[in-house]
């Protein structure tokens, strides 16, 4: 056993040549060279353990009766990572550490044999290895696996961060040396993240809980999963910038989704009458704590409902989530607030709500009126094309901070809803909704338009803005209207951010820390390619 711990830089662990890491990898490199020359393959093909850490310890009783009741004690193979080596003479205590837990080994030489403890001397931090023996408790109170037989799946040729407490000398006091904490390290290197630091796993297996557990509820209702394309000639369905790319056979521009609703849409008049997607959007905007480039959203639409019956269904939706994520609880701590995500939920008008948080009755003002008073109340409104753009700047500006425990806000204005349908009682408004959650947007329906002739003229409205400045407007689609021609019955619609409901559930406040790899500027210094 060669290797010193490795003092790992948080942003870089052992990433390049250069780095003051090379002693380490080269010392892993003699082990490995080592091994090969004792006829030990370190990248063996497979294994078959028999049960993983977890198991072992839930079963314990089961699986380490008392001596005196068991003629041979029952053996058991796990596999996993080497960790935490305590090196004493003869003996060697160490960790294994698989994808569910972590259990103590003992390899004594006189109970292995000679090779074989040659063989787990050669052995670095990291290490994947397959071991097979008797459960123990020491004298420590420990439960330890007692290894008879041990094989090297693959050799770890980077050191790994490994956290150790000491005493600091010159303030006595007890730190946490050589942790792999810095954020955007983590983010880079999240296989390092994903071992180091298990309560990430956990984050994303809670992320395949939420999908999983919104599939099962939609497909217990009669939705259909479908795919759309995601390379699409014409994007639309929200207001954002597209991803652009080539097509190289047709010779023509693509771009990638940054919806998924007019081809769910184009289903609903084919006849399926109930859809659902889950499935990656492109966005080609900016990079903060709440928005990545790529992100995954959900999109259902149901034939013969409005937005009253998808606010129901949303509902029930965080109900079946708290059941089988929560466990039966309602309430969530995100970003030092309690949030009770238990429904009902309550219902505010948008401009109900600007006007109780700024004062400005914005449905009295033209547009011209409504810049002024807004700039006036210090909104920034330079940039911003339309009405639409000006009232959603304002509900951003005043309204959404405020919005911490769940609500619908509802009844959107026409400007900034092209593919709602309008209100059936209140002229210049749609029947829309978002779900607004600690300040986020974390769910948008409406009561969809299915207007043919409606629907060209708010797209012409769009082009409009295009032509004023408006990078995100809308374009016109005509296959879409095409395919609206042909009839489309009532449809509710809705879109929900898988991402942003994985933060609440998990307490996240980052849509990094719930995205394995999210999208990073390259590493200064080093090549992109």
């Amino acid at each position: 056993m060669t290797e010193k711990e490795p003092n790992i830089h948080a942003s870089a662990p052992g990433d390049s040549p250069e780095s003051e890491d090379d002693q380490y990898v080269a010392a892993r490199r003699q082990n490995l060279d080592t091994l090969r020359q004792m006829g030990i393959e370190p990248y063996p093909y497979r294994y078959e353990p028999t049960h993983a850490v977890t198991d072992v310890l839930e079963q314990w009783e089961e699986l380490a009766p008392e001596e005196e009741s068991s003629d041979e004690p029952v053996t058991v193979s796990l596999a996993g990572r080497f960790l935490g080596l305590r090196s004493h003479g003869k003996t060697l205590f160490a960790d294994l550490l698989d994808a569910t837990g972590r259990i103590q080994l003992y390899i004594k030489k006189n109970i292995v044999g000679d090779a074989l403890f040659e063989i787990a001397g050669c052995l670095d931090l990291g290490d994947w290895i397959g071991v097979e023996g008797s459960l123990m408790v020491t004298r420590m109170g420990e439960k330890t696996v007692q290894v008879t037989g041990l094989t090297v799946l693959s050799k770890s040729l980077r050191p790994i961060p490994t956290p150790k407490k000491a005493i600091d000398p010159e303030t006595g006091e007890e730190k946490t040396f050589n942790a792999f904490t810095d954020q955007e390290a983590r983010y880079r290197y999240r296989y390092v993240d994903l071992f180091v630091n298990p309560e990430v796993r956990d984050v994303f297996r809670t992320r395949a809980l939420l999908i999983s557990t919104v599939r099962d509820y939609l497909d217990e209702r009669g939705y259909l999963e479908v795919e759309t394309p995601v390379l699409q000639m014409l994007h639309g369905g929200a207001s954002a910038r597209p991803f652009v790319t080539l097509h190289n056979t047709l010779d023509m521009e693509m771009y990638l989704r940054i919806a998924l609703e007019l081809y769910h849409k184009r289903l609903i008049v084919g006849g399926l009458d109930r859809v659902y997607e889950i499935g990656r959007i492109f966005r080609n905007e900016g990079l903060d704590r709440r928005h990545n480039p790529e992100f995954t959203m959900l999109e259902l639409y149901q034939a013969y409902a409005d937005y009253n019956d998808i606010m129901v269904l949303v509902e029930e939706m965080f109900a079946r989530w708290c059941e089988m994520v929560l466990k039966g609880r309602t309430t969530v701590t995100w970003d030092g607030h309690e949030i009770d995500v238990a429904p009902p939920f309550p219902r505010k008008s948008f401009l109900g709500l600007i006007k109780e948080h700024s004062g400005i009755d914005t449905a009295a003002l033209d547009d011209e009126d409504l810049q002024q008073a807004l700039e006036q109340a210090g909104v920034e409104t330079e940039g911003r094309v339309g009405r639409g753009a000006l009232l959603d700047e304002a509900f951003g500006h005043f309204v959404e901070q405020h919005l911490i425990q769940p609500v619908f806000v509802i009844d959107h204005p026409v400007e900034l809803s092209p593919l709602a349908k309008r209100h059936r009682e209140v002229p210049g408004l749609t029947e829309r909704f978002e779900l607004i959650i600690a300040g986020m947007e974390f769910a948008n329906a409406f009561s969809e338009l299915n207007d043919p002739d409606d629907q060209r003229e708010r797209f012409m409205a769009q082009l409009k803005l295009l032509e004023l400045g408006d990078v995100e407007a809308q374009r016109l689609d005509e296959d879409f209207i095409s395919a609206l021609e042909y009839g489309m019955p009532p449809t509710g619609g809705l879109g929900v951010g898988i991402d942003r409901v994985t933060m609440l559930f998990t307490g996240q406040r980052s849509i990094r820390d719930v995205i394995l790899f999210p999208t990073l500027r390259p590493e200064e210094g080093r090549n992109p390619e």
